[in-house]
């Protein structure tokens, strides 16, 4: 074990940080990705064959986070947000270098790339959504790039999220988000309007598409009907009805299909850990691969557009995201790129153990336990995921957050209490209006499962979470006080009436499904808040907050921090001025980690 004076949490964060969005040149040389090797969230270019990148902006408050090259090879387009505000607009750049070109500039609205293929295949078009006409609602909007004039075929007053064009480009595949578990497919005829859906799609769920095939007779979804996870079908285009494909018991979460109409890809979470496979479609035969990372995709699949290579951004629990790249016909993998940018080839990195531990109502809770070497007993950090609608997955959590405690003595517990993804729809379902609920009695389960652990010093357990996972710290500390030695809690809510007031207009409806009606169950809702437990907090507390946060305002971390001081409770309030939910400037990220592994530090290694 190394010693915590020869490391500090710089050395496990300096790492390359890489956004979600890969996309090809159309000749296949490049590829194109964002990143915060400048410090902030750029666009870059980088060779396939191998060679520098080049970065193409040179932001310093503005994140880059979607991106998309053009079918015609002259531009790339892209969204960026300001300090974190996530009120994305967008820019076409030019990718063999100069400056953007802003095709959007409203500070007020969010803007949002088509998913899979924002540009038609002549490269005049894009698509793209945006509540610019009314704040509460999300249209579907089409621009004519020569003459810079917009068409928005769906425009109803719902949540549009368009995904691709036909091969054709006279058709659109779009969402209607009604909520997080309900997404309905549609079809849209560009030219005429026309809007078509599935046939007989029978109770709601997720049907999610995804890539068109070739000839344009349809697309494939990713579609939980009828089961607890989302399997793999295939869409006619003419006739709305789907045939399944791929049924596993664990969730098919990603799909992409090669351009010269050879192969089907698609990735699977299993158990937290991606699988890929592809698939000839000619004759269904499964494509023998490489053996991968043992990790979690952080990217979509990527076909290069002669087919004969898979890019993806992949992570591991002791290893940052890289870009990867799998040759399809030599069957080999080949890592593009190296997020490391110090050597820690000598520090002794933990991969986590699947545990599980039973709750209350003999559900049994799945959990990562990184465990450190020795017999103990050691101090240990429940850490708890966002959402709540998300998973705790085996990557490299937070920078190396979870590492860096490990190397300083400290293990890590992290849990996929009810409401997680990856588990099954039911057992997503059971956070739904009932957060500060029986989620309370999941976090008793996982600290007295730890009380259970021979190596555990059950006296220096602390507690970390970010946006909902800092509102459970915050329940953890007020409604299960008795438990904790130390508590970090970054941009979590403290008060789900004012949070459900302050919401960003486009998710006010939407939240009721998972959050509750705030104009009608303002009573329950502030039973389940931490706000109304405030004066049982006796842990030392540490709370970080974006000043631009549009999804958990900077009043609700005021308001318990007020409260608390007004009891002369001593507690920690860092504020990011230029910083939203969460980070996108390095260097805040490396402060606010750095700081919340030193608070922890001071109370569970005392």
């Amino acid at each position: 074990m190394t010693k915590p004076d020869q490391l500090t949490f710089a050395d496990f964060a300096a790492v390359i940080s890489y956004g979600s969005s890969l996309s090809f040149s159309p000749d296949g040389s490049e590829i194109a990705y964002s990143c915060n090797a400048s410090g902030q969230f750029n666009l870059w270019v980088r060779p396939v064959a191998g060679g520098e990148a080049r970065q193409l902006t040179d932001y310093t408050d503005n994140a880059v986070r979607e991106l998309s090259w053009s079918p015609d090879g002259s531009q790339i387009l892209y969204t960026a947000d300001t300090k974190g505000d996530e009120k994305h607009q967008l820019y076409l750049i030019d990718p063999a270098g100069g400056g953007a070109t802003a095709l959007t500039a409203r500070p007020d609205v969010q803007y949002f790339l088509a998913d899979l293929n924002p540009w038609s295949p002549d490269s005049q078009y894009i698509a793209y959504a945006g509540n610019d006409r009314e704040a509460t609602a999300q249209d579907t909007i089409v621009r004519e790039l020569p003459t810079g004039e917009d068409e928005r075929p769906l425009m109803d007053g719902r949540i549009y999220e368009p995904v691709g064009w036909s091969p054709d480009g006279t058709k659109l595949t779009v969402i209607d988000a009604r909520s997080s578990m309900e997404l309905i497919p549609l079809i849209v005829d560009v030219q005429s309007g026309e809007v078509t859906g599935l046939k007989d799609a029978g109770e709601p769920g997720i049907y999610a598409p995804g890539p068109w095939k070739q000839d344009g007779s349809g697309y494939w979804m990713s579609s939980d009907k009828g089961r607890e996870f989302s399997g793999l079908a295939f869409v006619e285009a003419n006739t709305g009805t789907f045939t399944w494909i791929e049924r596993p018991d664990w969730d098919i979460d990603v799909v992409a299909a090669s351009k010269d109409g050879r192969y089907l890809a698609w990735g699977m979470n299993e158990n937290g850990y991606s699988k890929i496979a592809v698939q000839l479609l000619d004759s269904g035969q499964d494509i023998e691969l490489p053996t991968l990372p043992g990790g979690v995709l952080k990217s979509g699949l990527v076909f290069s557009p002669d087919g004969t290579q898979l890019a993806f951004l992949m992570e591991t629990p002791v290893r940052p995201a890289e870009i990867y790249l799998i040759d399809l016909e030599n069957g080999t993998l080949r890592q593009l790129t190296n997020s490391w940018l110090r050597d820690l080839s000598h520090v002794q990195m933990v991969d986590p153990e699947l545990v599980h531990f039973p709750t209350f109502d003999g559900r049994e809770i799945p959990a990562w336990l990184f465990k450190l070497n020795g017999e103990g007993p050691f101090p240990v950090v429940y850490s708890i995921h966002g959402g709540p609608e998300h998973q705790e997955r085996p990557t490299y959590a937070y920078r190396g957050f979870y590492q860096y405690l490990l190397s300083m003595g400290i293990g890590v517990l992290a849990t996929n209490i009810r409401g997680s993804t990856g588990y099954g729809k039911s057992y997503q379902k059971l956070i739904h209006r009932d957060l500060g609920g029986n989620d309370v009695k999941d976090f008793e389960a996982a600290v007295n499962y730890l009380h259970s652990v021979d190596w555990v010093r059950s006296d220096r357990i602390g507690v970390f979470g970010g946006s909902y996972g800092g509102f459970a710290v915050l329940t953890c500390v007020s409604r299960l006080p008795d438990y904790w030695a130390a508590a970090v809690d970054i941009v979590g809510p403290s008060n789900l009436v004012t949070t459900l007031r302050s919401f960003p207009p486009t998710w006010k409806e939407v939240a009721k499904v998972t959050f509750g009606d705030v104009d009608t169950e303002e009573e329950d809702l502030l039973r389940r808040s931490p706000i109304t437990y405030v004066d049982q907090i006796t842990t030392p507390l540490f709370v970080i907050q974006g000043a631009n946060d549009p999804r958990v305002v900077k009043a609700e971390s005021d308001q318990i921090v007020e409260k608390l001081r007004a009891r002369g409770v001593d507690v920690k309030y860092d504020v990011y001025e230029d910083e939203g939910h969460g980070f996108t400037k390095k260097e805040n990220e490396l402060k606010a980690l750095g700081d919340s592994a030193a608070f922890l530090a001071d109370y569970l290694l005392a």
